[in-house]
């Protein structure tokens, strides 16, 4: 039996449950969530996010496409207020926007102000986050939103090596991270060594779900609608 934990995407456990009776994201391994653009992979990153904090599973979130006050903004909208889980300190964010579009980035502890084009600084702080949020609790959850931010600005094979680290300093640690990244946004062959590192390939194409691939499961794939709520399949 593989042991799976929640994605907050209504429908998405039963889309994946597996012989055993299980569905969902199986823990400790890593997800690539990607498609074309304006499709819901923010969205779905979100959800994701959110419902391990409902179930006290802090998470590491890496935000490339938008500042701390944007996310608060977006997950507020979506029914899905974070402002709980900043004080309680068991979200924490490495912001590489702010210091972009809002001037001087906020900082707390758990707040941290980073820059899209110093990959190098991003890890750094990667490395400190794990420690917080794996210090009181060895099951949790990581998001970077998105890896099409990171290409953007930075020499590709640089990030692909830093995407690496990434998911191998997360899944050593015990938790579950996903990557999105919109389709096409890069080189074919930077696309195709995004998706060889990771165990899990999720596509939304703006009508359907598909899983390309997942441990333990063939390919499936079912429509979805984003309300305002969020996905559900």
């Amino acid at each position: 039996m593989i042991p799976c934990i929640e994605s907050g995407i209504p429908g998405f456990e039963e889309l994946t449950r597996s012989d055993d009776g299980t569905g969902g994201i199986p823990e400790n391994s890593s997800t690539l969530i990607y498609g074309p653009a304006k499709t819901g992979k923010s969205i779905f990153s979100n959800q994701f996010a959110y419902k391990g904090l409902l179930n006290e599973e802090p998470c590491l979130y890496i935000t490339t496409d938008r500042g701390i006050k944007q996310l608060q903004s977006i997950m507020f909208d979506l029914g899905r207020p974070i402002e709980k889980f900043i004080e309680d300190k068991t979200l924490y964010v490495i912001d590489t926007t702010s210091n972009i579009s809002d001037g001087e980035p906020q900082q707390t502890k758990n707040i941290i102000s980073s820059h899209i084009d110093n990959p190098t600084d991003i890890m750094v702080k990667v490395g400190a986050g794990v420690h917080y949020v794996n210090t009181n609790n060895p099951r949790f959850r990581s998001v970077i939103d998105s890896a099409t931010t990171l290409l953007t600005y930075n020499e590709n094979m640089l990030i692909i090596r830093v995407l690496k680290a990434y998911l191998m300093r997360i899944n050593e640690a015990g938790g579950t991270p996903i990557i999105t990244y919109t389709e096409d946004s890069a080189d074919k062959i930077v696309e195709t060594m995004l998706k060889s590192m990771v165990d899990n390939i999720v596509r939304l194409d703006g009508k359907e779900l598909t899983i390309e691939a997942m441990k333990g499961l063939g390919k499936r794939s079912s429509p979805y609608q984003i309300t305002d709520e969020g996905i559900v399949i």
